[in-house]
């Protein structure tokens, strides 16, 4: 919500050439963020305070900096003359309610199917079954706008007229994937091989963060300038497909120096398109919709990492599990210690003493990560054919385009 309002805020009020480095400077915020919540996690995964703490420090950061948000931060009503309670009436709770349950039921069911229930049970067939009855009410909800109006529904169905928020949105919701797995990832991934810590693992992910902050901002710089978006959709896409391909390749023998280099490549690809649809989509609508503008783009890039990492995890979970069925197989180990091993390394299959079988499972939770970065591969190039298919257009930043 801080994010959005501040987001809205710069859309309103700043001249239209600052508000692409507007973006990217909350693009830095959010990407410090990426750096330090790894580490302060990692910190109190290994010390007395526990894992939960990183859930517990929220409370006293949020007791310490309301103040700052409630009287400092730039106050912005874009309807001064209505009420409290009529804006309340305005709100689409109805699409909200719908909206919360189809992202909810999707994501609960990808967690769950496979590793704690079968495909089969009744539990995830009857997940599937609700999280489709949402969606379909969630589409009809909105289209004939039941309880709620044309003006206020929360999906701005006229966007879907416009050609280039539609590819905005696809470009966007891309590079959130590519930018999500790699996060969540790389660190796993020396977690298994080289056995680090969670401080150390998250450390190593510091090239690729610090990589994609740099080129936030140096898009934001860049994009006033040159004026045309497309293309860095387009060389954004290629940096994703030629990372993604080299992370896939990786095996237990790659160095660590070479892993960083693709580290690097998958961060320029994200960075160069993670925040430049929030400067566009503003720059393409009327001023009425600005809000429903950043609230779509924030969708595409939020929404679409929660469901990039439950598509991830389910690939994780499910392919990871039988990996290690195929490489073990003769050892005698139950489903459950197979799937202890992808939970960590306080499994009975990592932590049995038998170096046999810890090379052969390691191997096969690599084979598993490998396969992830095909969702990275197709990342690439849906940002690039999106980026392909916008107008060429050079934006002039000190209009306001509608179309």
């Amino acid at each position: 919500m801080t994010r959005l309002r501040a987001l809205t805020y710069i859309s309103v009020f700043t001249p239209l050439k600052s508000r692409p480095l507007y973006n990217a400077l909350i693009g830095l915020c959010w990407g410090t963020g990426c750096i330090l919540g790894p580490l302060i996690g990692g910190g109190f995964a290994v010390s007395s305070a526990t894992w939960r703490w990183a859930f517990y420090i929220n409370l006293p950061l949020a007791a310490a900096l309301s103040p700052i948000y409630i009287f400092l931060f730039p106050k912005h009503n874009p309807q001064p003359t209505k009420t409290g309670p009529a804006k309340l009436k305005q709100i689409d709770w109805l699409g909200a309610l719908l909206n919360a349950a189809v992202f909810s039921l999707f994501m609960v069911v990808l967690t769950f199917a496979g590793s704690t229930w079968k495909w089969s049970n009744a539990g995830p067939i009857a997940l599937w079954a609700c999280f489709g009855a949402s969606l379909i009410a969630f589409i009809t909800q909105q289209t004939f706008s039941i309880f709620t109006t044309s003006a206020t529904q929360l999906f701005p169905l006229h966007f879907l007229k416009s050609r280039t928020q539609i590819l905005l949105y696809i470009a966007t919701a891309a590079s959130a994937c590519g930018l999500s797995v790699a996060v969540y990832y790389i660190p796993l991934f020396f977690q298994f091989t080289h056995g680090d810590s969670a401080i150390r693992a998250a450390i190593r992910l510091l090239p690729y963060i610090t990589l994609n902050i740099f080129f936030v901002m140096f898009t934001g710089a860049l994009l006033p300038i040159i004026g045309r978006y497309a293309p860095f959709y387009v060389v954004s896409g290629i940096f994703l497909i030629i990372g993604g391909a080299l992370m896939h390749s990786v095996s237990l023998t790659t160095s660590t120096s070479a892993i960083y280099g693709f580290e690097i490549l998958m961060a320029i690809g994200s960075g160069l398109a993670q925040q430049n649809a929030y400067s566009v989509a503003v720059v393409k609508v009327k001023k009425q919709d600005i809000q429903n503008a950043i609230g779509f783009i924030n969708v595409a890039q939020i929404g679409t990492i929660a469901i990039s990492l439950s598509i991830a995890a389910a690939i994780f979970q499910n392919r990871g599990y039988i990996n290690l069925r195929e490489a073990l197989d003769g050892y005698s180990f139950s489903e459950g210690e197979l799937r202890g091993a992808l939970a960590g390394a306080q499994s009975a299959v990592l932590k049995g003493g038998d170096l046999v079988v810890k090379g052969k499972a390691i191997e096969a939770i690599v084979k598993t990560i490998d396969s992830l970065w095909i969702l990275s591969i197709v990342a690439g190039a849906v940002t690039s054919v999106a980026g392909a298919a916008m107008r060429w257009e050079k934006l002039q930043l000190d209009m306001v385009s509608v179309g």
